[in-house]
């Protein structure tokens, strides 16, 4: 076990991984960057190191050492512990979520690669809110899918709000980013997976009456302009779920839920699921 090291100074540079992580505009250029993420809370830690995602350091407060005995029994990384007023001075806010871990990022996978594997799985296009990309992951896990593909302006899954909404499920789930969007349909053509695009256009299909293949992916478009012309024009299946006329369209992650849904019936659950 890692012995602890006390910190009593906010500006120990020890501590310059977890500077102002409120900061979303500097996160998000630093982190990747620095080939980092930001773990938050136990459970997420727990899921990260199982991952096989490697630490750079832990910081917590004195008070949560005992309930991480067996996260520290195997670290092998340094342990800051601050007091909690540092803590919030460090990051920016106040930290009540639990211990914070700095993790190296694990390696970036190529779309073809972990396409060529997939039986199901989820493509995104511009969805730049953290919250909704972590809530797809949890539930594109929780459903059965294999993998979740990402057009080059989403959001990190490895942020930390969208890592924390998604419970973990990023660190579970196979992901990858397009570098070439344009290209991005043809990989998955090319993969052999048949894609179904989701919008709320009234001249699109049902959801419920699409007859799908083994292989599916599934498409979703950004918060507010929903998917580009190129990707509803070029998919297999342009399906729709069906609601009320009084709401116009259902928010993205919440799409995706009813989606993920519908697809695992029909092919046959989700089976061994991630949670």
């Amino acid at each position: 076990m890692t012995e602890p090291v006390d910190i009593a100074d906010a500006a120990d540079p020890r501590l310059a991984d977890y500077v102002g992580l409120t900061d979303a505009e500097l996160r998000q250029r630093h982190e990747p960057a620095a080939g980092l993420f930001m773990a938050e809370g136990d459970k997420v830690i727990r899921r990260a190191l199982a991952a096989g995602c490697r630490p750079r350091s832990l910081l917590v407060a004195s008070r949560w050492l005992p309930r991480l005995a067996a996260v520290l029994a195997g670290f092998d990384a340094p342990v800051y512990v601050a007091p909690e007023a540092v803590l919030e001075q460090v990051t920016g806010y106040r930290v009540h979520r639990g211990p914070l871990a700095a993790m190296w990022r694990p390696a970036a996978l190529e779309p073809a690669e972990l396409l060529a594997g997939a039986r199901r799985a989820v493509v995104l296009e511009d969805v730049v809110d953290h919250a909704n990309v972590g809530a797809v992951f949890r539930t594109a896990a929780a459903f059965g899918f294999d993998a979740v593909l990402l057009s080059p302006r989403c959001a990190d899954p490895l942020y930390r709000r969208a890592l924390k909404v998604s419970m973990g499920a990023v660190l579970a789930l196979g992901w990858a980013r397009f570098g070439d969007w344009y290209q991005a349909l043809d990989t998955v053509r090319s993969a052999g997976l048949r894609s179904v695009a989701l919008t709320p256009d009234a001249g699109a299909v049902d959801l419920a009456g699409v007859d799908l293949p083994d292989r599916v992916a599934l498409v979703l478009g950004a918060e507010g302009d929903g998917l580009s012309r190129r990707w509803l024009e070029s998919a297999d299946v342009r399906a729709r779920i069906p609601i009320s006329s009084a709401v116009d369209s259902l928010n993205v992650a919440a799409a995706a839920a009813a989606a993920c849904y519908a697809l695992s019936v029909a092919n046959g659950g989700a089976g061994d699921a991630t949670p």
